[in-house]
């Protein structure tokens, strides 16, 4: 594969020792003799790249060093040896063994007084070396390399095309170096030999200290330039590959979409992780100030991380990480040299969030919280059976649902129900009310919602007293009013409403709007769990479990467990058959994994690449949680037209 190798050794300036001696050696230096390729290398060859290898490990990554292990002759030992010493000039100055192999290598032609470049068009050398001779900062000295058979073909086989190069990128190098372009200077020369002509590259900051040269900023080197210097073959290439590209990245949204989806609706057991959840909570008991991960101290972070990779274990996370990878690897091959191992979740910054999220699910099992799990939950509780109603408005119903009326019909539909409503019929004041809330073949309007469904709850109607509840409940401003919201709840619950008698129960339990009372919340959750709610069910059984609210008892525990799970309620049932392999413990920690396989679902979702060939209205995943969030608080399933939101359609919701 074509690539381009970058090296960023550095000299360390001032105390007697400087860089001038260097430059003047890179600029007069001998062309190597090319010897002929078919002769083995010498036994002294052999002997000092063994050395050079040793003492220098990293010169494995050099091009010269791939090219000698897979065609061991005497000039790829040359290529090889001459380039280590170069960049490792200032160590093997004071060596005899590489200082006699210096002084006696082959000879060669000279290419006039000197082969030195940079921002002017003539560059004096003394005058060069001048700049350096009392310089006290570090000089770093780049080596950029091609193959031979890259060079030749885009060009760069001469000292005029790296110079046209370095001065077109000049900043981006000093940018990289962390050096403001008035205070960059770099000189540099072309040696074109062997298999892999190389430019030798000085570069450091008129302001000693300034320069600072990271990995990241070698990188950022490396890609400027093999931008430039493959820009050709990279536009030809990503023409090639386009087609196939898209395909990838649709492949692999499809992929993670529908595994994030798996992740968000899995129940999970996993022991292991569920003790170093436990162990991590335990350890936060120490910790003060903010609980998140850039804030906890190294030992703490060691288990987040141990935590997370724990989690990338399961099947379903694995394969998600694992197709997010491939895209990255894909779409990044061109700059890669060799095959990337997948790095540990823990380490891909892309997934961080997953670490505080583990943080939260230890806090909340240290604290004992109590979570609902209720995001699939049907909420029926405004739903009137169509048995109630008279023909008209049945009728007048039926057509507003039904969209393959005309709009024009199903207008004068509803026109025909404000009416009726406004002649004192609670059901038809409830639907409206319902209309102007949920918003589709009306306008949303908060205030008209509140208004005709109060009119319906003043009738007793248990449903409109629920639904106003619930509103008023709402963060919206326009209609937001606690207490009346809990009364009116309060209300429907006292006239049977399961659905009601639940929120009161989490109401209590939270102690946002009431004070929190888990006895309350208990007695709300038993008369709803008695009116056959698995919701009410599920979280009474929590509460026997936990001893909240009401005397610690897992045998009643696991019966309202059994009476959940009968219905079909999923962590009932979950937690029922944890019960029976003798594994009672905290449900907080029983449900940790869950509900952080449920956060890495949402954070591997929040990372799906984009289809750059979809067509039609896209809402941001920020900005679509926003309105899912609002549609909860109104009383909404999480899931309740997610499709058509996203299609940018409009819907009706239920009545």
């Amino acid at each position: 594969m074509a690539r381009l190798i970058v090296k960023s050794p550095y000299i360390k300036c001032g105390g007697g020792q400087g860089a001038s001696g260097y430059m003047k050696y890179i600029a007069t230096r001998e062309r190597v003799e090319i010897i002929p390729d078919d002769r083995p290398p010498t036994r002294k060859q052999e002997q000092l790249i063994t050395k050079l290898v040793k003492d220098f490990p990293d010169t494995k990554d050099l091009l010269e060093y791939e090219s000698y292990t897979q065609h061991p002759t005497k000039a790829s030992a040359s290529s090889f040896i001459t380039l280590v010493l170069e960049e490792n000039r200032s160590q093997v100055q004071s060596s005899e063994g590489y200082a006699r192999y210096i002084a006696t290598r082959p000879r060669a032609e000279r290419l006039g007084d000197h082969g030195l470049f940079g921002d002017e068009d003539s560059v004096d050398l003394d005058k060069a070396m001048g700049e350096l001779e009392h310089y006290t900062g570090n000089v770093w000295t780049h080596i950029i390399s091609l193959h031979r058979v890259d060079a030749e073909r885009l060009g760069y086989d001469n000292a005029q095309a790296w110079r046209s190069l370095l001065r077109t990128h000049r900043n981006d190098i000093a940018a990289a170096m962390n050096i403001k372009p008035q205070d960059f200077r770099w000189y540099a020369a072309f040696h074109n030999e062997g298999e892999h002509p190389h430019v030798h590259m000085m570069a450091w900051s008129v302001e000693p200290g300034q320069a600072y040269l990271s990995r990241d900023g070698i990188r950022q080197i490396k890609s400027s330039l093999t931008n430039q210097i493959f820009k050709q073959e990279m536009l030809h290439l990503y023409e090639q590959k386009s087609e196939s590209r898209d395909e990838l990245v649709r492949e692999t949204r499809n992929a993670m979409l529908e595994l994030s989806r798996q992740m968000s609706e899995s129940v999970c057991e996993h022991p292991e992780a569920e003790r170093m959840i436990l162990n991590l909570a335990q350890s936060l008991e120490d910790v003060k100030g903010k609980k998140s991960y850039g804030y906890l101290p190294k030992s703490l972070k060691r288990k987040v991380d141990e935590i997370v990779n724990q989690m990338e274990h399961l099947p379903v996370v694995d394969r998600c990480y694992q197709k997010w990878w491939e895209l990255q690897c894909k779409v990044n091959d061109f700059y890669s040299g060799r095959e990337r191992q997948r790095p540990p979740l823990s380490e891909q910054k892309e997934f961080r969030a997953i670490k505080n999220a583990v943080i939260q699910e230890a806090e909340h099992v240290r604290l004992n919280h109590i979570s609902f799990e209720d995001r699939e939950m049907e909420d029926n509780g405004d739903w009137v059976d169509e048995r109630s109603l008279t023909w008209t408005c049945r009728e007048l119903r039926r057509i507003i649902e039904d969209e393959t009326f005309p709009l024009e019909e199903r207008d004068e539909a509803a026109e025909r129900l404000e009416l009726l409503a406004e002649m004192g019929d609670p059901y038809a004041q409830t639907f409206l009310g319902q209309l102007y809330r949920d918003g589709g073949l009306l306008i949303p309007d908060a205030e008209k919602a509140r208004y005709w469904l109060e009119q319906a709850a003043k009738h007793e109607l248990p449903q409109a007293q629920y639904a106003i509840g619930k509103l008023l409940l709402s963060d919206d401003p326009d209609v937001h009013d606690p207490s009346e919201g809990i009364r009116w709840l309060n209300a429907a619950a006292q006239n049977g409403n399961d659905y009601a008698a639940y929120a009161l129960g989490k109401e209590y339990l939270r102690g946002e709007h009431v004070p929190k009372n888990a006895n309350t919340a208990a007695e709300y959750f038993r008369q709803a769990a008695e009116a056959q709610n698995p919701w009410a069910q599920y979280l009474l059984g929590k509460l026997y479990l936990m001893g909240e609210g009401v005397g610690q008892d897992q045998n009643i525990a696991y019966g309202w467990f059994r009476a959940a799970a009968i219905q079909g309620h999923t962590y009932a049932q979950f937690l029922k058959e944890r019960m029976e392999q003798g594994q009672p413990g905290p449900p907080g920690l029983l449900l940790s994994v869950t509900q952080l396989l449920h956060h890495m679902g949402s954070i591997f979702r929040d990372n799906v690449p984009e289809d750059s060939t979809s067509t039609g209205l896209h809402i941001d995943h920020k900005r679509l949680q926003t309105l899912q969030e609002k549609r909860i608080a109104l009383g909404h399933r999480p899931d309740d037209h997610v499709e058509e939101q996203n299609m940018g359609g409009m819907t009706m919701g239920r009545w």
